[in-house]
């Protein structure tokens, strides 16, 4: 019995997700939970496991899609190739049929031409705006994203119809748009002439030739080009991978919703340093984890939250919505990007609980195993740059919190301490803040109660 394989919600505000990786091509034999895709959306990269034990009958969309929420992307033959063979064998007829079944399933291509036709439909049909339009008196579902991309373009969301769920305008929809209007635009001139010239040339677009002298301004790849380095003459172009799009998307919504302001601070984590020197390696034999600094920071960050909630919080319209839990999202920079696991209720949690979580969650986002959850309603977020050698750094804020505290090296210098020179253990810290929730005085303020923490320990380690 065939059973749909379909684009899972990963979230409450996911609406679609970007297909970056089958595990299994048509033919292959899959076990129930089996990881059978990989995806990316706004949140999290995720394997996703097969629902049902079968064979992998087909696939509809290709490596690179991006698809809306419960869109049926694979078939899976639940009965299994092997228990339909028996019957088949004796009976010529059927045999047949199962044959030319099994061939269409085992050629890939055909479902992977499949998959641009949306687009490419869209550019020869009427303008989306023909899939009922909301009228001026209903919401409009769209993302951030997507009014972005409207506001640039000058579109009016009324006369784009959404092809998401619920009838939501996705990105896709709005590209689609774009490029009906821009073939409009090319169909007119091309109307008042003649010459068969003036027909645009797919191909030539897939393999733009290098500009003659200096580094490409623009190179504008087809979805169709594999995402490969292509080379062009002194230079390559490489395209985005689907998380990389994301990140570049967010950090660009980011900066443009959010005026940033940044305070600086310098720590001494001599107290600390020397503490966890003395207590690491027992720590580590007894509780079977590592003992970073990261727990440390947290806890001194959940100190200056309780005292200064106002940073504790995000903004809906005009108000200001201050959050009653503490969930601080920790930045984990990945080979292929960085994801912002969150670990919940911070503020309930002792030194090795800290640490146990960040583990965890640092472990399984590595290895793609993070549930959509455990990236979202974070409430205040840290980065931690100095990891990398970075004096210090000015992060960009994660929405939708109203500050990041960002993190330096941990290094030796010389400092004055009561008219004296002394070699301790400094740290710069950053506060990158919302200016629209946030006042410097309030961010100095809070980081003055993160120092103090720091430089004045005395919580036990669990």
């Amino acid at each position: 019995m065939p059973v749909d394989v379909v684009m899972p919600q990963m979230g409450e505000s996911i609406f679609e997700g970007t297909i970056t990786k089958w595990l299994k091509k048509p033919g292959d034999k899959v076990e129930r939970d089996e990881p059978l895709f990989e995806i990316s959306t706004d949140k999290v990269d995720a394997e996703i496991p097969s629902p049902t034990a079968g064979v992998l009958k087909e696939i509809k969309f290709g490596e690179g899609k991006t698809v809306p929420i419960q869109t049926v992307v694979a078939v899976i033959d639940g009965a299994g190739g092997a228990a339909a063979e028996a019957p088949a064998a004796s009976a010529p007829a059927p045999q047949a049929q199962k044959t030319e079944k099994a061939a269409a399933s085992a050629t890939p291509p055909a479902p992977a031409k499949q998959a641009p036709a949306p687009s490419a439909q869209a550019s020869s049909a009427p303008k989306p705006a023909a899939a009922a339009p909301p009228s001026g008196n209903e919401r409009i579902h769209s993302s951030p994203l997507v009014r972005r991309m409207a506001k640039e373009h000058g579109i009016d969301l009324n006369a784009v119809g959404g092809t998401g769920a619920a009838g939501r305008i996705t990105k896709e929809d709005i590209e689609a748009y774009l490029a009906q209007s821009e073939k409009q635009d090319e169909a007119a001139p091309a109307a008042r002439s003649v010459a068969p010239s003036a027909a645009p040339s797919a191909p030539a677009r897939q393999t733009p030739p290098p500009p003659s002298s200096g580094a490409p301004s623009q190179v504008t790849l087809e979805v169709g080009v594999p995402r490969e380095k292509l080379y062009f003459g002194n230079y390559e172009v490489v395209p985005m991978t689907p998380m990389r799009q994301k990140i570049a998307e967010h950090m660009v919504m980011s900066k443009h919703v959010s005026p940033h302001v940044y305070s600086v601070d310098e720590i001494d984590m001599t107290k600390v340093a020397a503490i966890r020197a003395k207590a690491k390696d027992e720590f580590e034999r007894r509780y079977e984890t590592k003992l970073t600094f990261m727990p440390f920071f947290v806890k001194a960050a959940v100190a200056g939250l309780r005292a200064y909630p106002t940073l504790n919080a995000s903004l809906d319209g005009t108000n200001v919505v201050m959050h009653k839990e503490i969930n601080i999202g920790i930045a984990v920079a990945l080979d292929w990007g960085l994801l912002v696991p969150v670990v919940k209720g911070a503020d309930e949690k002792n030194l090795l609980g800290i640490q146990r979580t960040m583990n965890d969650l640092a472990e399984r986002a590595r290895s793609k195993k993070l549930k959509p959850e455990e990236v979202q309603e974070s409430t205040f977020s840290i980065t931690n740059p100095g990891v990398f050698g970075g004096l210090f750094g000015l992060p960009v804020i994660s929405q939708p919190n109203v500050g990041i505290l960002g993190l330096g090296a941990i290094e030796k210098r010389p400092v004055v301490i009561n008219d004296s020179i002394a070699i301790r253990s400094m740290c710069y810290v950053t506060l990158s803040y919302d200016h629209r929730v946030v006042d410097g005085a309030i961010a100095h303020q809070f980081l003055h109660k993160v120092k103090e923490t720091l430089e004045n320990w005395s919580e036990p380690l669990v």
